[in-house]
């Protein structure tokens, strides 16, 4: 008599997972990265799943690295090419949207991401290039004299 393995879900608790081979959809930084026949334990009640060990967990792991490398690499490309485009340099563009003298060079080079909002505005400004001096203007900064500012002060007893 054959004795068929059972496996409870982890997530709802539910007894009847199987296994099977499927397509994993993984988000990542706006976009989805699907693995194509996945080996692994799936829930039928809630829809969770869990990974197996071994070799195809290992296989697994190296699609996911190289997927997420092409996705940082492509979108790296594309903010030099804005960057370009709106006829700034890197020094500049720091300026413009924070990060340090060499933001953009890392940017540009994967080695960091740029904050979320850094790609929002300059995927805008792409779009109406004509924004662009209001951004420079919005983002000079005022100095405050702290000798010609005035302290409030609070009145006795408080």
């Amino acid at each position: 008599m054959e004795t068929i393995e059972k496996r409870q879900c982890g997530s709802c608790g539910g007894r009847n997972m199987v296994m099977d081979t499927r397509d994993k959809e993984i988000p990542y930084k706006g976009e989805i990265i699907t693995i194509m026949s996945f080996p692994g334990w799936y829930c039928p009640d809630c829809g969770e799943s869990e990974s197996i060990c071994g070799e195809d967990a290992e296989s697994f792991s190296k699609k996911i690295e190289a997927a997420m490398k092409e996705i940082d690499t492509r979108q790296a490309l594309e903010l030099r090419a804005i960057r370009k485009r709106l006829g700034l340099n890197q020094s500049e563009a720091a300026d413009i949207f924070g990060g340090g003298v060499n933001a953009f060079s890392e940017y540009e080079r994967g080695v960091r991401q740029p904050a979320k909002s850094t790609v929002l505005l300059l995927k805008l400004l792409d779009q109406h290039p004509d924004l662009l001096p209001e951004v420079l203007t919005a983002g000079r900064t005022k100095k405050i004299h702290r000798s010609t500012r005035q302290r409030k002060t609070r009145p006795a007893g408080e």
